[in-house]
């Protein structure tokens, strides 16, 4: 039996291993947010420290994305 949890990023549903973090989860769904000019972002370090990865969960802002595990039913804006 394969156990997977469900997130949503920007109002479509993702289903993910548990312990996918939302950095790997938005990379295999080939999703990443912008900068203000318009140009892709995403990983670059995967530790914390670059601060690319920052995407909204829920209502807190400018989390890090490649430091925080995936949740049921966790939302996510890019």
């Amino acid at each position: 039996m394969t156990i997977t949890i469900t997130i949503t990023v920007n109002g479509k549903l993702h289903t993910v291993a548990p312990g996918t973090s939302i950095a790997a989860a938005l990379t295999q769904a080939g999703i990443f947010r912008k900068s203000v000019g318009g140009q892709p972002r995403g990983p670059l370090c995967g530790m914390g420290v670059c601060f690319e990865c920052r995407v909204r969960v829920g209502k807190e802002r400018a989390v890090r994305a490649c430091l925080v595990a995936c949740q049921d039913g966790m939302e996510i804006e890019t």
